[in-house]
Order: C-alpha cells, then structure tokens, then sequence
C-alpha cells in the first residue's frame, strides 16, 4: 500500500469518526435542552449548547457541561430537590449516551460493532486511564476502516 493510500484511508475513518461525535454532541444538546426545559432551568438554550459542546471532551466534559445547570438551579430555587432533578437528568443522558448513542452512531458511520466501543473504552481506560478513553473512539474507527480494506482485498484476490 502507498503512503498516501494509508493518509486518504486513515483521514477518511477520522473524518467518519468526527461526523458520528458530531451527531452524538447535537444529539445530547437536545437532550439536554428538552430536559432543561422540562425541570424549568433558566438560561436552558445556553446550557444545551455549552454540554453539547464539551460533549466533546470525554470524561471531564460531560460533568462541566452539568455544573452550570446545577449551581443555577440551586441559587434559583433554594431547594435540593431542583438540583438533583438535573443530576438525575445527566445520569439518564449519560446512560442514553454511552450504551445507546454513541455506539449506534459509531457503527453507522465507521461500522465498528456496538460492543466493541462499548467495550473498548472501558478496557483502554483501565490500561491507559485519561488516555485510553480519549483516544478509543479514534482509533476503533483507524482500525474497522483497515480491517474493512483488508477483507475487501481478500475478496478480490479470490479466484
């Protein structure tokens, strides 16, 4: 395989990755907007966006995507009750988001297997804690789009 071949091959699988994050972030945003609006949080647009688009820093962004929200709700309404309402909402959409979401959107667009980035993360981030989270979706997209290549190779040279 020529060099370039392996830059258009893997530029194509990151550039598959970065649609299926892209979908997976405006896909939380409204989530969060639609949750938001329900629990009656001030400013609900604002704080969509801003999760939508930490959405993108995995691990840490989900939880400073929740913070605002959280702090707001509670200089509003005084209570705990209101508070926990939005932590409630950010475990469901984390849950709705890594098992569901993310997976499917992963397959659709770089056709790596539900389980495999589910799995995946887990297991690199137990290997490579920061960093093995970070750099799976990535690299689960490099290595399905190589593999799918090599099965198409495979398939011409039979006779």
């Amino acid at each position: 395989m020529e060099p370039m071949e392996h830059v258009r091959l893997s530029g194509g699988a990151l550039k598959n990755w970065f649609i299926a994050q892209l979908q997976d972030s405006l896909a939380v945003g409204i989530l969060w907007l639609v949750g938001l609006l329900i629990i009656g949080v001030p400013w609900a647009p604002f704080w969509a966006v801003l999760g939508a688009v930490l959405q993108f820093v995995p691990q840490v962004g989900a939880v400073l995507g929740v913070i605002g929200p959280v702090l707001v709700t509670m200089f509003k309404w005084g209570d705990w009750e209101h508070p926990v309402y939005v932590l409630i909402l950010y475990a469901v959409i984390a849950v709705v988001d890594g098992f569901l979401l993310q997976p499917y959107l992963m397959k659709r667009t770089t056709k790596v297997p539900m389980w495999v980035s589910i799995l995946a993360p887990i297991v690199l981030g137990m290997i490579i804690p920061f960093w093995g989270v970070l750099l799976a979706p990535p690299i689960l997209a490099v290595l399905y789009t190589y593999r799918a290549k090599y099965a198409n190779n495979q398939l011409k040279t039979l006779p």
